[in-house]
C-alpha cells in the first residue's frame, strides 16, 4: 500500500464538493488506490480554521477532523514543541520562500517518514523537492 502525505487542501476539498481544486483531487487519490495518509496535528488545525465560518460547516470541519482521528488508513503525527522548534528552524532557514509554519512542520514530517508525495495543489512542496498530486 502506498504511503502519501495529505495537506490542508486534500482535507479541505473532502468537505466542500464545490471547491475548484474538488475534481482535481478525487481524480488524484483516484490514481492512488489503495493508499496510506499521513498527515499533521498542524494541518488539522489549518483545516479547522480554513472552515471557521459558518455553524453548518463548522460542524462538518470537526465531523470530518473525527473521523480522521479514527480512520486506520490515516496516521496523525501529533505536534510537539520538537516538531513546533523543527518547523521554525526549516522556517527560518527559508527567508527567500513564503512557506507557512505548518507547510514546514509537514516537509519535516515527510523526510522523516521518507514520503515523496503529497495530496496538495501546493507548489511550496515541490520546491523542496516533493510531488505535489494534485493538478489541474
Amino acid at each position: 500500500m502506498r504511503t502519501v502525505f495529505a495537506d490542508t487542501l486534500y482535507w479541505i476539498v473532502t468537505v466542500k464538493p464545490d471547491d475548484p481544486w474538488s475534481k482535481a483531487a478525487k481524480v488524484a487519490k483516484a490514481a492512488l488506490g489503495e493508499v496510506y495518509i499521513i498527515t499533521t496535528d498542524e494541518v488539522l488545525t489549518e483545516f479547522l480554521a480554513a472552515l471557521s465560518k459558518g455553524e453548518h460547516m463548522r460542524e462538518q470541519a470537526a465531523k470530518m477532523v473525527r473521523a480522521i482521528l479514527e480512520n486506520p488508513n490515516v496516521k496523525v503525527i501529533p505536534q510537539t514543541r520538537n516538531s513546533f522548534l523543527k518547523g521554525l528552524t526549516l522556517y527560518e532557514n527559508r527567508s527567500d520562500k513564503e512557506y507557512s509554519l505548518t507547510d514546514c512542520i509537514a516537509m519535516n514530517v515527510m523526510k522523516a517518514e521518507s514520503l515523496v508525495e503529497v495530496l496538495t495543489n501546493d507548489n511550496h512542496f515541490e520546491q523542496e523537492g516533493f510531488t505535489a498530486l494534485i493538478k489541474k
